[in-house]
């Protein structure tokens, strides 16, 4: 193997300004940055601090300057309504700055709040690119949350316009969005200005003028507005997450570095080029969608596509297969929860053989740990490198992957590859100490971070600072625990409260889930560490089986407890591994293990905003009963 990517690395460690400067110079400035990067006033970085750009053009304008304007820039594909469209980057920027000027109509102007509460749509795309064009903040808010949430967003924001439509459609049903928005108005201390909503067709509302105006009537008389010239630390946008302490964080990306890194990891970690077919199976209301359905492929002048579907359900577990094939996708990234649910469904791959996959070439996996089971079955399947790839809402980009534009390592299953070129990326354990090759500790990253991380937290440069920055100095905390290998190769076990301590031994649920899911019935899997009188906690198994399983549950039951007895030893104590209909998760896929252990110990538990169905909820008390779970706490 060469060195190529341990130079590359290097460089970006040991001189972070030339590597990112170098990476600068890909992308449109109306004046250039003559000051990189700005370590004044730690943990609080700027990068490119002088420069002057902005995010629509990057994204489209400086294509059609290339003479790529006939480029298909967005692919929209919806499964549930059948509707199906285009847009070439000259459609997209006629439609972008169509709407820009409908915004400047309504009093939008530079530096304002707008929150986007919107499905999976041509539309929720064009919204985001607007306010980008016209230098507006958007905040996009998953369509479909609670209307409290979406309140508690309004008035953090203290947003000036609110962009929604009349509903939204999930399998089997359709989320009427106009009601809970509302709701939310109505429960918001923070007044909007103006509400505008996209019509879908056959689900038109009423809307109540002035203050509310169709999509429709708002570009009626719009004119296209140029690009805002913007200073590279302005905000791109605002995009919340929950917090611990229940008011939600608003992470918060400044515009030159998010278009430095984003466009470079195009190239660099995808090997994805100029006018190559990309799709990211998530949702613009994540990170994953800001990222790497918006902003990432149009910055590198590719096709995106827009899926308003699901793995399973729309119509069948070969719905990702029939995209990849009708599109000819070059590369997926999606979660690992994706991959399961068609697992589950399909796990003989049955529906795979009827598409044409040739044009594929690569999986990314990122939003949970991967297990080597799923990666495994997924290669079998599609005989392409899958790559379980690690990072967060709060750095926007990898921190860890295998970087395929660069040089492809090999896959250690279970790790999340190595650390990405800009992380300097460390394992610290409880004594404060730089632990030793596989040491298990915090997974930190030393500071500064690189472009296109969060800078701060939108009005709380405080809370930034105690809950990122402050617990190891000089280092961002990642809240996931893992360990490094002899190799350099990164194992996210777990978040940090997702370590458990039994008897006094520090224990990774992700490693149990692990040896679980090679279990040959079992789809998915969570374990989760419940209170215990006498060795603090105890781990138990939830464990969904795959369809067609015969075998009786308590067989499998009994077969998994022996295989972490096996694997892991009776250090785990892990005596208690119960088969369960599904698993309750955001709509993004995430487990929600935190939520489940506060039920298994009968403690007060906040309904997730963000999750998948309520119900799930009653159906994990009731199995937990049913097996003296809460009883024995």
């Amino acid at each position: 193997m060469s060195n190529k990517f341990k130079d590359i690395y290097k460089k970006s460690i040991e001189d972070p300004e030339i590597f990112w400067q170098e990476a600068s110079k890909d992308i449109f400035w109306f004046k250039k940055p003559t000051k990189i990067l700005n370590k004044s006033n730690a943990p609080f970085y700027k990068w490119f601090e002088d420069g002057i750009t902005n995010t629509c053009y990057n994204a489209l304008d400086i294509h059609i300057d290339q003479g790529n304007g006939k480029r298909t820039a967005l692919i929209y594909d919806s499964p549930i309504t059948g509707n199906k469209s285009k847009f070439t980057y000259e459609e997209l920027k006629l439609k972008v700055s169509r709407f820009a000027g409908a915004l400047g109509n309504q009093g939008v102007k530079k530096g304002d709040r707008v929150i986007i509460y919107m499905p999976m749509i041509p539309e929720a795309v064009i919204a985001m690119l607007a306010c980008a064009r016209i230098g507006a903040i958007h905040s996009v808010v998953f369509g479909g949350f609670a209307s409290n949430e979406l309140a508690s967003r309004i008035d953090d924001s203290k947003a000036k316009v609110l962009i929604t439509a009349s509903c939204g459609f999930e399998p089997g049903r359709t989320v009427e969005y106009k009601p809970l928005v509302d709701e939310a108005v109505k429960q918001a201390t923070h007044k909007i200005d103006k509400m505008i909503l996209f019509q879908r067709p056959s689900h038109e509302v009423k809307l109540n003028a002035p203050k509310e105006v169709s999509w429709d009537e708002a570009v009626a008389n719009a004119k296209e507005i140029d690009c805002v010239e913007m200073n590279s630390n302005d905000f791109a946008y605002i995009l919340y997450t929950s917090g611990t302490t229940g008011s939600p964080k608003g992470i918060v990306r400044d515009i030159g570095g998010h278009i430095v890194a984003l466009k470079w990891t195009m190239k660099n970690i995808y090997n994805i080029n100029e006018g190559d077919i990309w799709w990211s199976a998530s949702d613009i209301g994540w990170i994953v969608g800001h990222s790497y359905i918006v902003y990432a492929p149009l910055f590198k002048g590719c096709t995106t596509v827009l899926f308003e579907g699901k793995p399973v359900g729309t119509p069948d577990a070969g719905a990702f297969w029939k995209i990849i094939s009708d599109y000819k996708v070059k590369s997926l990234f999606t979660a690992p929860t994706a991959f399961r649910a068609i697992k589950k469904e399909d796990p003989e791959g049955k529906f795979f053989s009827k598409y044409d996959l040739s044009r594929f070439e690569s999986l990314f996996l990122a939003g949970e740990r991967a297990d080597p089971d799923t990666i495994k079955w997924a290669e079998n399947l599609l005989k392409v490198p899958v790559i379980d790839h690690w990072w967060q809402t709060e750095t926007s980009w990898a921190i860890s992957s295998n970087c395929t534009g660069i040089e492809m390592m090999k896959t250690k299953y279970g790790s999340a590859c190595k650390a990405v070129p800009g992380y300097d990326v460390k394992i610290i354990k409880s004594d404060k100490t730089i632990a030793k090759p596989n040491e298990m500790g915090d997974i930190v990253v030393k500071l500064p971070l690189p472009p296109g991380t969060f800078p701060t937290l939108w009005n709380a440069d405080k809370r930034y600072k105690e809950n990122y920055m402050s617990n190891y100095e000089g280092y961002y905390q990642t809240y996931d625990a893992g360990h490094i290998d002899e190799d350099g190769y990164i194992w996210i076990m777990s978040r940090t409260d997702d370590i458990i301590n039994v008897a006094g031994h520090r224990l990774s649920t992700g490693a149990i889930e692990e040896v679980l899911s090679e279990h040959q019935s079992v789809a998915e899997c969570a374990v989760l560490g419940i209170a215990d009188k006498l060795k603090g906690q105890l781990p138990i198994g939830l464990i969904v089986l795959k369809a067609g399983v015969e075998k009786d549950n308590e067989t499998i039951s009994k077969e998994c407890i022996q295989m972490v007895r096996d694997k892991i030893g009776p250090v785990a104590a892990f005596k208690i591994a119960i088969v369960i209909k599904r698993l309750p998760k955001t709509r993004s896929g995430k487990i929600l293990r935190g939520t489940i252990r506060k039920i298994a110990d009968n403690v007060e538990y906040k309904m997730p905003p963000t999750i998948d169905d309520p119900l799930i909820l009653e159906e994990i008390k009731e199995d937990l009963i049913k097996n003296n779970i809460l009883k024995s706490v």
